[in-house]
């Protein structure tokens, strides 16, 4: 710190930023207030019908959560204490069994109807609401342990001040969260409620190219809760660039829209082999692209989930230890100040904190690279791995110098 108190010594920028007839002319007012009546007329229309469309967009939008995954950093909810998960011992063996996956080949023979399938899964499917600061996000969740613990999208429930979920039997209970994982894009919820019927797991290793599967959610929202389609598997091992990263995805051609995320994709035996998590062609009416959903394969939901359970947090993964937003454009402007991510809160303890950063400072750039969101700045933060640096350049008080941050592993 200097005398400024500044986390950095050097590298300030204080720059800113022939003849005719010989009857009389015929009078044509008459068709001149003609044309401007019918001008008006189609004015009126045309305001009207912009109306229209601006109000059908806004509540189509309003219904929407994004599919694509969006990171940041989400703290264990710990209001409520009816809802957080039990901490005794004799909770722990029931949580470490609840990621059992049934291993062995896929079977054929004795598959089950789509009836079937629905009827034995419906009643492990949840449907989530998370109240944020900006709004609200919907999405489904499954049951893995009849103890109380769900697995979900991470994006479903990220930076979540309240999370809501309903069960198939009418039940709304307030869930907490037990861990989460956005690299993964996995997160694992607690309820406090007895009679849950945990859904069976099989193993997505099994998988083949045309395989059978169907997935159960709430496109656009819990309007449509426990709607089923039905599809097949269109690839394995799919690598899928998010974020600036790469996940190992399962393709399906099985319809799946804004709410399925976090809910299951089922085999033809009724395991669970996957859970929804993203589609391209979000805007399939403008781009032409339909039937390529994403799925995280069961073994790794396992893994992940397993590690949540019992530790709160995934290893290996980097941590930084701030929350932020950005600004709009016209914020930029009207206070001068320049595009990045302007920091809400800083962890105690972490990284970011012990290299001096507070809230109210804005990341301009990481190891160079601009940033103007969370998105941006989780996309190159999760590119490294605890005990890498990476230089920030911070904005404060009407100047901007560098920082430099050692990751380390995030811990709950």
């Amino acid at each position: 710190m200097n005398d400024r108190g500044f986390p950095f010594d050097s590298g300030w920028d204080d720059g800113v930023y022939g003849t005719g007839s010989t009857q009389p002319p015929k009078s044509h007012r008459a068709v001149i207030a003609l044309l401007l009546v019918t001008v008006i007329f189609l004015g009126g229309i045309t305001t009207a019908m912009s109306i229209l469309n601006i109000r059908l967009f806004r509540e189509l939008h309003r219904k929407e959560d994004a599919l694509t995954v969006a990171y940041a950093v989400q703290e264990q909810a710990t209001e409520a204490p009816e809802t957080q998960p039990p901490e005794t011992q004799a909770a722990e063996p029931a949580r470490r069994a609840t990621m059992d996956i049934q291993r062995g080949a896929a079977r054929t023979e004795g598959a089950l109807s789509l009836q079937e399938i629905y009827e034995k899964n419906i009643p492990s499917v949840v449907s989530i609401t998370s109240q944020t600061a900006s709004g609200t996000s919907a999405g489904t969740g499954v049951i893995v342990s009849d103890a109380g613990y769900l697995v979900t999208n991470y994006h479903v429930v990220r930076r979540a001040q309240s999370i809501d979920v309903k069960l198939t039997d009418e039940r709304e209970l307030t869930a907490s969260v037990v861990g989460e994982d956005p690299v993964s894009d996995l997160a694992v919820l607690y309820i406090a409620a007895d009679g849950l019927t945990p859904a069976q797991f099989g193993d997505s290793d099994t998988l083949r190219v045309g395989d059978s599967v169907v997935a159960i959610g709430d496109p656009l929202g819990v309007e449509l809760r426990g709607t089923m389609t039905d599809g097949i598997v269109s690839a394995i091992s799919r690598d899928v660039q998010v974020d600036g990263r790469t996940m190992n995805l399962i393709q399906t051609n099985a319809a799946l829209n804004s709410g399925n995320s976090g809910g299951p994709l089922i085999n033809s035996m009724g395991q669970v082999v996957g859970i929804n998590t993203m589609k391209i062609g979000a805007f399939a009416d403008s781009s032409g692209v339909e039937g390529l959903g994403f799925a995280i394969p069961s073994a790794t939901v396992q893994e992940i989930v397993n590690q949540l359970l019992t530790q709160g947090y995934v290893s290996g993964r980097p941590w930084l230890g701030i929350e932020g937003e950005s600004f709009s454009t016209f914020y930029q402007r009207f206070y001068r100040i320049p595009r990045g991510v302007y920091i809400t809160s800083v962890q105690s303890g972490s990284p970011a904190g012990t290299a001096g950063l507070q809230s109210g400072d804005i990341i301009v750039s990481v190891d160079g690279t601009a940033v103007s969101d969370m998105e941006d700045l989780d996309s190159l933060l999760y590119a490294h791995i605890p005990g890498d640096t990476m230089t920030l350049t911070i904005y404060r008080s009407g100047r901007q110098g560098d920082v430099t941050v050692t990751l380390t592993e995030k811990q709950q």
